[in-house]
């Protein structure tokens, strides 16, 4: 089995406390900032080297630099909107912490925060995390350069990070516009349930987690509607 005995849920909310998953290799705590907006933040660990990965400097330094404490190597930012990276100059200020983005959000972020951006992830790309190593997947819609992580878990089943598009019930929003929602479908159906089997958790933005088989019975749902 990959995950040590635990009480994870996946259930947090801003102002609470973080819910830790302990993998074999890789130790998941996600927290929740923001009243309003509601952000997750998810905090990886390497349990056998103790290098960290931060996914998305959301908000709320002050919540977000004790559950870091002093070893961060990298934030990866999700996607360029304002809420998933207020926090990252702070973040990286405090750890040295190199910021990584999707190639096509990657001067957006930085206008935005003041951080350059040292690497710009294309789908395909890996990250790592000490010995663990995440791949990276394009997903195009929600914005130009939203990007999910993928851990393939050598002990257990994968582990997905999916930023703002996906969530359970549906993919990001695409502002009604037809052709970004088009792009955002075909890319979720292609490169996440197209090569990711159903035991695939998977962590999104904002609100709990969920399966790709809780959600993949849906997907020619969510194609018709629109959205």
């Amino acid at each position: 089995m990959s995950d040590v005995p635990s009480t994870y849920t996946g259930a947090v909310k801003p102002g609470g406390p973080a819910d830790v998953r302990e993998l074999a290799g890789l130790t998941i705590t996600k927290v929740a900032v923001d009243e309003q907006m509601s952000n997750n933040c998810y905090l990886l660990r390497c349990r056998t080297t103790g290098e960290q990965l931060l996914v998305d400097a959301a908000a709320e330094p002050e919540t977000l630099l004790p559950l870091i404490g002093d070893r961060l190597g990298t934030v990866v930012t999700t996607h360029q909107h304002w809420d998933h990276h207020r926090a990252l100059a702070d973040v990286t200020a405090a750890t040295g912490a190199t910021a990584l983005a999707g190639e096509p959000d990657a001067a957006a972020v930085t206008e935005a925060t003041g951080v350059r951006i040292s690497r710009a992830l294309s789908h395909g790309d890996t990250v790592t995390v000490g010995d663990c190593s995440l791949e990276v997947i394009a997903l195009r819609g929600h914005t130009p350069g939203s990007v999910a992580l993928v851990y393939r878990d050598p002990e257990g089943t994968p582990h997905l990070w999916t930023g703002d598009s996906l969530f359970p019930g549906g993919v990001g929003n695409t502002q009604n516009d037809s052709v970004r929602f088009a792009q955002l479908i075909d890319d979720v159906e292609e490169r996440i349930f197209g090569t990711l089997p159903d035991d695939t958790w998977f962590y999104p933005g904002h609100g709990d987690d969920s399966t790709l088989g809780a959600e993949r019975p849906h997907l020619a749902e969510w194609r018709e509607r629109g959205w």
